[in-house]
């Protein structure tokens, strides 16, 4: 972060926009989502050697390709462990934006960016090199936790000066993955072992939901609470991994760690398991990957060139956070990590 300060002319903020609310028609949000659950996708067929993988994905708006990036504050209550707040882009778009020094900015910009690439859902995460926040406080995530404990964030937000703001350095805006999140009183996402419940012959079949149990397996994707998960109608349903930023470790951007951690558990019966990961594995129970999942996300990893791979990780800045690293080091343990999963012979 920068130092704060006052501008004498301040732009023009619409009022954010609020997300759609899912309501579904003629049956019990529990029923609805169950039918969704069976009729859901995971991927999508793409060719990984067209993504551009050194860059943020494309914005029709134009307002995150600016050199400042602006936005105004939008006051709410801090969730998680990772600094971050909301702000709204000059149109009313409601963005979230993560700071601060930490490894889950720059394995979620990379994380995102391969999965989009292979064909999975993902949300679009843009690493702005400098973003100024009106209405800010200095550390606005921290400020709000403990203006909140004493029953003070409105009072003190709200007195901010429209022309004070805050700038930030390296921060990633994040932009969900399009479509209309669903959600009932109790399940804001899914978990793993509920990918059994879709139907192949509605929603995805077996072998791109275990591309995906492989994949998540690949980046050591242990956090995988419910609420990381995401099931959005677009307007087919669609289930996608939101929160990808406790990747590349476990420990979030690790590289001794995510070297050491397999992908499989039994490589001769195919299995994986996260047991060994922070939860116990979390929601993911451990499973057998099928030939045709193994397959799946062997051809599209295979089709990614050394140029994208290092790309891959030089763009989010793998090297600038640890620098003890180098992006060829990260580039040679992906290469390995691929192997793992193209070497060997068929799943049963």
């Amino acid at each position: 972060m920068l130092p704060p300060g006052r501008e004498p002319s301040v732009p023009v903020f619409a009022a954010p926009r609020e997300r759609p609310d899912w309501k579904p028609v003629g049956k019990s949000k529990d029923a609805a989502r169950a039918e969704l659950l069976r009729e859901a996708r995971v991927w999508t067929e793409t060719n990984p050697a067209h993504a551009d993988l050194s860059a943020n994905p494309p914005d029709p708006t134009g307002a995150l390709f600016e050199a400042l990036v602006r936005c105004r504050y939008v006051s709410s209550a801090a969730h998680g462990t990772t600094a971050k707040f909301d702000c709204v882009l000059s149109d009313g778009e409601v963005v979230k934006v993560k700071y601060g020094h930490t490894g889950e900015i720059h394995a979620e910009v990379a994380a995102t960016r391969l999965l989009s690439a292979l064909g999975f859902g993902a949300d679009r995460m843009f690493l702005i090199p400098r973003l100024r926040c009106y209405g800010c406080l200095r550390s606005p995530f921290y400020a709000v936790i403990a203006l909140d404990y004493v029953r003070a964030r409105e009072a003190v937000t709200g007195s901010i000066p429209d022309e004070r703001y805050t700038d930030f350095e390296w921060v990633a805006v994040e932009r969900r993955l399009d479509g209309i999140a669903v959600e009932t009183d109790d399940k804001e996402g899914w978990s793993w072992f509920e990918l059994d419940a879709v139907d192949p012959e509605q929603g995805a079949n077996r072998a791109e939901r275990d591309a995906l149990r492989l994949l998540a397996m690949f980046l050591a994707h242990w956090d995988n609470k419910a609420e990381n998960q995401r099931l959005v109608v677009r307007p087919e349903p669609f289930a996608y991994i939101h929160d990808l930023g406790a990747t590349f470790g476990p420990n979030k951007l690790d590289l001794d760690e995510w070297r050491q951690a397999p992908v499989w558990s039994d490589r001769a019966t195919c299995s994986v398991s996260m047991k060994r990961f922070p939860y116990g594995g979390g929601t993911f129970p451990d499973t057998r990957i099928s030939e045709a999942g193994r397959g799946l996300l062997a051809r599209q990893l295979r089709a990614l060139d050394d140029q994208q791979i290092t790309a891959l990780f030089t763009a989010a800045r793998f090297a600038e956070f640890d620098p003890s690293t180098d992006v060829k080091a990260w580039a040679e343990t992906f290469r390995s990590k691929v192997q793992q999963i193209v070497a060997g012979g068929p799943c049963e």
